[in-house]
């Protein structure tokens, strides 16, 4: 029987890379004190765009710039970065090859919140989300009315699509069955699955990239954002978490901010942030937030199919410059970058339910 081919696989036999490159080239990893400090930032990414990032946005927070400010900036030079493709420019795209965007923010200093889905041709969703946010009275633009708000506001079209992307994407149209007229010639086309390793049960686990960025600024204000290409591949028009306010991302002044990555659909089922946010508001650290959703969404499936887990992670700021984060259904653990006053590290949280990493 010919063996399924994995995510991993799927990129090292096509483009010479691991799954793990696409997203994060691996840096040191620190445990951060478990003292907090403000004012702080947390940011998913933690290659050298994260790490790049994390500096800019920090720049503000310590020159007394607003939070606010601090995320958006930060999550800016991410969504530019085109060899990121899961956020923004160069992000993977739809399964007919467009690039739709999701991203939303929110302010809690003053309990606004704004954001885009499906908006096509802009780069920085996030920056359309805030202005959604700060000259609207609505939180959700959507689709090419998103676009055209965004056009309105001065924001450029620029295709989405960078060459390394679109390449992954035919690989992905090739790839996905037997059933179709894609790729090669019915008569080459066993003899090709069997080079791959492959055959008609395509097991390709879809990247589902995004990222998250807290912050607390020197007054003591707290904000947030989440942007993310979605998973690649999708059905046009699918939604995920990010820019749902209470899934992906969530922020209360008084209490601390939450946000997600991953597959979006648990976490708009579980309203993950929200609940992250109110276990924070009865006393549980951040870190012990992110193990609750972990474990709040494991225990929803394990009712139904105990052999079935999603693959979530969760990460989350309290009001006294505390963080933490955690993953489940991997073979690593949940690492975020941090940045304060005691400067750049990345931090280490915990991993939940241990997947061994698949070997050919």
């Amino acid at each position: 029987m010919a063996k399924k081919i994995s995510r991993r696989n799927f990129f090292n036999q096509s483009f010479g890379f691991g799954a793990g490159a696409l997203f994060f080239n691996k840096l040191p990893v620190f445990k951060a004190s478990p003292s907090g400090r403000t004012p702080m930032m947390i940011v998913a990414h933690t290659n050298e765009t994260g790490k790049k990032a994390s500096e800019t946005g920090w720049k503000i927070l310590a020159d007394g710039g607003s939070a606010l400010d601090a995320v958006e900036k930060t999550a800016n030079i991410i969504e530019l970065d085109a060899e990121g493709m899961s956020v923004g420019y160069g992000g993977l795209p739809n399964e007919d090859g467009v690039v739709q965007l999701d991203a939303s923010i929110m302010d809690g200093k003053t309990y606004s919140a704004g954001s885009v889905a499906c908006i096509e041709n802009i780069k920085t969703p996030c920056s359309v989300a805030r202005v959604v946010m700060e000259r609207t009275d609505h939180v959700m633009l959507v689709g090419k009315d998103a676009l055209e708000f965004a056009k309105t506001w001065g924001f450029e079209e620029n295709n989405l699509l960078t060459e390394k992307a679109r390449k992954i994407w035919v690989q992905w149209r090739e790839r996905v069955s037997d059933r179709d007229d894609w790729g090669p010639p019915e008569h080459l086309k066993k003899k090709k699955n069997e080079e791959a390793g492959s055959n008609n049960d395509f097991d390709f686990d879809r990247p589902a990239g995004t990222t998250n960025v807290l912050a607390i600024d020197k007054n003591g204000d707290i904000a947030g954002v989440t942007t993310t290409s979605g998973l690649a591949f999708k059905i046009p028009g699918r939604v995920g978490d990010s820019p749902i306010i209470g899934a992906g991302l969530y922020v209360d002044n008084e209490i601390g901010a939450a946000a997600a990555t991953g597959r979006g659909e648990d976490v708009i089922k579980s309203c993950a942030s929200y609940y992250m946010v109110m276990r924070m508001k009865e006393d549980r650290t951040p870190q012990q937030a992110c193990d609750d959703a972990v474990n709040m969404i494991a225990a929803k499936y394990k009712a139904i199919n105990s052999d079935f887990l999603p693959g979530e992670t969760f990460r989350a700021i309290n009001k006294k410059g505390e963080c933490g984060c955690a993953r489940m259904r991997s073979d690593q653990k949940a690492v975020m970058s941090l940045i304060n006053e005691g400067g750049y590290q990345l931090y280490e949280g915990k991993l939940h339910f241990y997947r061994e990493r698949r070997r050919r």
